[in-house]
């Protein structure tokens, strides 16, 4: 039976010309045949857990990806009865609902400031940057943070929510050069704790929230990667919230993730286990959707392969400085992490996954006011 099991993982890796053992980069070593049947039953469950097991290996896990998402190599794996019960429990779990909104901060983002001091930019910013004109993710991530301000139109006094912080590297750029009061909203302590302390004498309030508790009037509406923690039975509740949040003439600024389709925890089962549980990634048409009746896009902006470019980055200096955080963490984060920033370089060059901004008005902006935000993004877009 076990070389059964072999013979048909061998045979399905083959449709994407990744061969069992043999000397392409994107080829794996396998050194535990127990591998085979761990696919065969878990699909991309079993390979994610059993290569931070150290049951195989890839010198080039990102071109791997690739190849098996264009393929959809993993769909095979889909007609077991155990991924079929998974996929329906995952579908009714409600995610995204409030009772789970700090889940995601708890399992990811309160991992360790240090963890992602050494991962990151400067600036600690966790979201795609801007390459246009830059040579490091310092430069590229100054650059989006720049980017986005230009788009929405910041000017003194203006009053800004920003809808999932991060680390307050964005609210801090505001402030700082363009005079913006900001109140933040986050749902990690540890995002808090060092928003609280990197912005101290900036007009920034850092508020531990969820969205929905959101309250107030405001000039500009901005979210930065947050999105995708939102669940997708959750979307319009969040267009409304920015909308409620929004006054008559501000804008509203979204930065996300998308797919070509909607990926959610029972699509990406290792991701949502080990990673960013409850993530869901939205599609064009449910993000339309969402914002249907509420908003007027005004603008849109789809980055090309400065994701994976920015995922690249992360990953050297994750593996760069991992000497400085090995005390804190076991070998089996380490193969973890590098398998997640690996594989995400993989579905950003799949085509699978896209990055893109929105600028939405309440109305309309009517007439020549719009023009402007236009010249900004042929601007930007420009390579």
């Amino acid at each position: 039976m076990a070389n059964r099991y072999k013979t048909l993982v061998e045979e399905m890796f083959l449709r994407a010309n990744i061969r069992i053992n043999g000397n392409q980069p994107c080829d794996i070593l396998v050194k535990n045949d127990a591998f085979y049947k761990r696919v065969l039953r878990d699909g991309q469950l079993g390979i994610g857990e059993s290569y931070v097991d150290g049951w195989w290996e890839c010198d080039d896990i990102p071109e791997m990806t690739n190849r098996f998402i264009r393929l959809n190599l993993l769909e095979d794996t889909a007609k077991n009865i155990k991924f079929v019960l998974n996929y329906l429990w995952v579908k009714a779990s409600d995610t995204g609902k409030k009772a789970k909104a700090f889940e995601v901060g708890q399992k990811h983002y309160d991992l360790g400031n240090r963890l992602f001091f050494n991962m990151l930019d400067e600036r600690m910013i966790y979201s795609c940057a801007y390459w246009k004109d830059a040579q490091t993710l310092d430069e590229a991530q100054l650059n989006k943070l720049d980017l986005i301000c230009r788009k929405i139109g910041l000017k003194p006094g203006m009053k800004v929510l920003e809808i999932g912080c991060g680390w307050g590297g964005w609210a801090r750029h505001a402030a700082e050069k363009y005079g913006v009061d900001v109140v933040c909203l986050t749902v990690s302590e540890e995002q808090a704790k060092f928003a609280k302390e990197t912005c101290k004498g900036l007009a920034v309030e850092i508020k531990l929230q969820d969205y929905r508790e959101a309250t107030g009037q405001y000039d500009r509406v901005v979210s930065i990667a947050m999105f995708e923690a939102v669940g997708h039975k959750y979307f319009r509740t969040f267009m409304q919230v920015a909308e409620r949040c929004l006054k008559d003439d501000g804008l509203f600024f979204l930065h996300t993730i998308t797919s070509n389709v909607p990926l959610g925890p029972a699509e990406s089962t290792w991701m949502n286990k080990y990673i960013f549980p409850n993530g869901e990634l939205p599609s064009l048409r449910q993000i339309s959707k969402a914002a249907e009746g509420l908003f007027v896009e005004e603008a849109h902006h789809h980055f090309s392969n400065d994701y994976e470019r920015t995922l690249k980055a992360w990953y050297e200096n994750f593996t760069a400085n991992w000497g400085k955080l090995q005390n804190e963490y076991n070998p089996q984060f380490f193969r973890m992490w590098t398998f997640y920033l690996l594989i995400s370089q993989g579905i950003c060059r799949s085509r699978l996954i896209h990055l893109w901004h929105f600028v939405y008005s309440k109305d309309g902006i009517p007439g020549k006011a719009a023009k402007p935000i236009a010249e900004h993004f042929q601007l930007f877009d420009s390579r």
